[in-house]
């Protein structure tokens, strides 16, 4: 899978999916931090990426459809720290070879996947 992680996240999670055998970028390495969320997502959607993020806005699923997407995991964390977003995140990895992201949202907090077509 392809991953596009944004810039209010570590780049090791692009480090982690690129070691488990993905395809990730960070909205840093192509020059695209300070752009707003419907440039992140018009990339997103023509590079086939999913969108990994810590912005509730990608929740909204009237603004951004799932179906249009390949793939968009919302991290709705009490902690935000760098260690625990990587640790949280180390979990979901599994999870990405049993449960198909395309046209879905996951909504990922300590305990549980919320998962929304």
């Amino acid at each position: 899978m392809k991953f596009k992680i944004d810039e209010n996240l570590p780049t090791e999670l692009a480090e982690m999916l690129n070691d488990a055998g993905h395809d990730a970028s960070t909205v840093y390495l192509q020059k695209l931090d300070g752009e707003p969320d419907n440039v992140i997502s018009e990339v997103c959607q023509m590079e086939e990426r999913a969108i990994v993020t810590l912005d509730i806005g990608f929740s909204n699923i009237q603004t951004y459809p799932p179906a249009e997407f390949s793939g968009i995991i919302v991290l709705r964390l009490v902690r935000q720290d760098k260690h625990h977003v990587v640790e949280v995140f180390e979990r979901l990895i599994p999870m990405l070879l049993e449960e198909d992201l395309a046209g879905k949202l996951w909504i990922v907090d300590e305990y549980r996947v919320r998962i929304r077509e």
